[in-house]
């Protein structure tokens, strides 16, 4: 759990960093550098859904994973769970609710967050999750300066989902092959860019019921495996 706790805190200190440097940054600015966060996540997105060797199982996966998403409803289930936050340690913050839900879909989705997480469980090697740490550490110092104290309590998924899968990660050892891998970080791409048109506010996408997608190719690929 090493990793996870280092990620934690490095996601809590780049949030109270951002905190305190907001002061000096006026709303203009704010905006604008919100505009230049969607474009790069956008881009990271793009950068990693066209590392895919097979789009048409990308596609069945993001179908598949959005129909069992809009049935359980995660992003309802996560959008009350940071509006019930906001109301308790929000302190009439506006941004709490977005802050908390835009910076959990960006820390948990993607390959690092797994990948990550399986090493540290399964052979003690937190490298994986440290360079995580730092890119997620330098993304909440911009988050925090522009969405406030939400993005700190990010680290309550982060932990759950990370902690998780390291606990677990001796039963899902061989699913994780790198072709698995692969299409995993190019649905997880997929993704990240629909988090980048939220934040340019071009179109509301409802990301997290899409979250189920990501483990679409660890099953097909375990199914193959087994035929």
């Amino acid at each position: 759990m090493l990793g996870t706790i280092v990620n934690v805190v490095a996601i809590i200190i780049g949030t109270f960093l951002g905190m305190f440097l907001k002061k000096g940054i006026k709303d203009k600015y704010k905006n604008t550098i919100m505009d230049g966060i969607g474009l790069c996540v956008g881009i990271i997105g793009i950068s990693g859904a066209i590392e895919t060797n097979n789009i048409i199982l990308v596609i069945i996966s993001i179908v598949i994973g959005s129909i069992i998403g809009e049935i359980i409803d995660i992003d309802l289930r996560l959008d009350n769970l940071g509006h019930e936050m906001e109301e308790k340690f929000g302190k009439g913050d506006s941004n709490f609710s977005k802050g908390f839900v835009t910076a959990s879909l960006i820390y948990l989705i993607g390959a690092m967050a797994v990948v990550g997480s399986l090493e540290s469980g399964l052979t003690g090697n937190h490298e994986t999750l440290f360079a995580k740490s730092i890119l997620d550490g330098v993304l909440s110092v911009i988050l925090g300066s522009t969405l406030g104290i939400g993005v700190a309590f990010s680290v309550i998924p982060v932990i759950i989902y990370q902690g998780a899968i390291t606990l677990l990660a001796s039963s899902v050892k061989g699913l994780l092959t790198p072709i698995a891998v692969t299409e995993m970080s190019a649905v997880g791409g997929i993704l990240i860019l629909a988090i980048g048109i939220n934040q340019l506010g071009i179109k509301k996408i409802k990301v997290a019921n899409m979250l189920p997608a990501i483990f679409i190719p660890v099953i097909y690929y375990g199914i193959i495996s087994i035929i």
